[in-house]
């Protein structure tokens, strides 16, 4: 694998040779680029050690001013630490668990998914079935679609087939269908293979961005693309497992009736409209697995600080306030609550008083007292209502009692 892949594809057969390059580079590049990041020294190694120093600090700064952690939000923060070092540091742990699955994977899957349907290149040699289907389309672009059949009368047949849109569309159409047939082949696996090598290199850097909440976004983003890239190759494995189905028995006959001086018209439309669709199809299934890849989501037990720590720290204060700080103060009383405890002291008073005073006697006194009172207060209301100026001279109630008496 460390040695340079070919870059020189050849004239006759252009499909695997694009395709070997691309797989070679991925490989390559995944590789060497994760060991030079991951080495003592290189600009990821130094921002890992120091994302890692700082996450230790934070902790315990968190613990002197009381926020201790329990013992499993220990035990998970340290089990992290230990999951990004040997993601970044360690290419034997990384290459078993995250190279191998995205670049090994896909055709394995396919394998077992292809052979009890016996679809095309599930047991291999799906690059060479490509190849032949690419020489196949060129074949039959230079013999083209051959002159119609003649009739008794020596005219030739009229084609049941619908006519060309202008002229000279039969070889357009030809040689367009080999070229999308191409693009979409090699240009899907380029996309699927360019991203995992790129990704696969920079997992040193992305793995230090798991360590603290406002980084662990790009992380859990650098997860789901490359499992996207994982997702993608064997989406399109299949894809193009289904479309050799189809395309290799039609060329296969086409190219038969070429051999035996027959015409194949409308067959180049078909086969423009057939590798456009598929092509279409490559698009597609990728970009629905680029969006499971995306309904990622990285559990909420692997943050660096859990928020319980703030429940616990917010309880223990609430806990430690003085209990007289839970009641009102005084003056927030309401008028109805201060009519409440006059009345209750009254009621107190009234029952000291009739126990002390001998019964009945006492009662009647404090009753007496209370009709004057109430007495009282109705003549200091009649009082202030009638405050202003008198348009009567004022009687007072012993001149009314003496009259009375005269």
């Amino acid at each position: 694998m460390a040695s340079i892949c070919d870059s020189i594809p050849s004239p006759e057969s252009f499909a695997p040779s694009a395709i070997r390059f691309l797989d070679c580079q991925a490989q390559l590049l995944g590789a060497e680029g994760y060991k030079a990041l991951a080495a003592p020294g290189s600009t990821a190694s130094i921002l890992l050690t120091g994302m890692t120093t700082l996450l230790i600090a934070f902790i315990g700064y968190r613990m002197l001013f009381g926020q201790t952690p329990t013992i499993r939000e220990g035990v998970l923060t340290f089990v992290k630490i230990g999951v990004v070092l040997v993601l970044a540091t360690s290419w034997p742990a990384y290459q078993a668990i995250v190279y191998n699955i995205i670049l090994h994977s896909p055709a394995e899957l396919v394998s077992a998914i292809g052979a009890p349907t016996n679809l095309p290149g599930s047991g291999g040699g799906l690059v060479a079935r490509v190849d032949a289907v690419d020489q196949a389309l060129k074949i039959l672009a230079i013999d083209g679609v051959g002159a119609p059949p003649m009739g008794p009368d020596g005219r030739p047949l009229i084609p049941s087939v619908a006519p060309s849109p202008f002229l000279g569309f039969d070889n357009f159409a030809l040689g367009f269908s080999r070229v999308i047939f191409l693009v979409s082949t090699v240009g899907a696996f380029a996309i699927v293979r360019i991203a995992a090598a790129l990704l696969l290199a920079l997992a040193p850097l992305f793995a230090a961005f798991l360590l603290f909440d406002g980084t662990r976004g790009l992380f859990e983003g650098w997860l789901k693309a490359i499992l996207g890239t994982a997702l993608g190759s064997l989406a399109i494995a299949v894809t193009l497992g289904l479309e050799l189905a189809f395309m290799e028995p039609w060329l296969a006959e086409l190219l038969a009736r070429r051999a035996g001086e027959l015409d194949v018209m409308g067959a180049p439309a078909q086969l423009l409209a057939a590798t456009t669709i598929f092509a279409i199809a490559l698009a597609g299934v990728t970009w629905l697995t680029a969006r499971i890849a995306m309904s990622l989501r990285i559990p909420a037990w692997l943050k660096a600080f859990p928020a319980s720590w703030q429940e616990d720290q917010r309880g223990r204060s609430e806990a430690s306030r003085p209990a007289t700080a839970a009641h009102p103060p005084i003056e927030s009383r309401s008028r109805a609550a201060a009519i409440a405890d006059a009345v209750a002291i009254n009621e107190r008073r009234e029952a000291a008083a009739a126990d002390a005073g001998g019964g009945s006697r006492a009662l009647h006194i404090a009753r007496s007292a209370g009709r004057s009172d109430a007495g009282e207060r109705y003549d200091r209301r009649e009082a202030l209502s009638s405050a202003g100026r008198r348009t009567r001279q004022r009687i007072s109630s012993r001149a009314i009692a003496r009259d009375k008496r005269l």
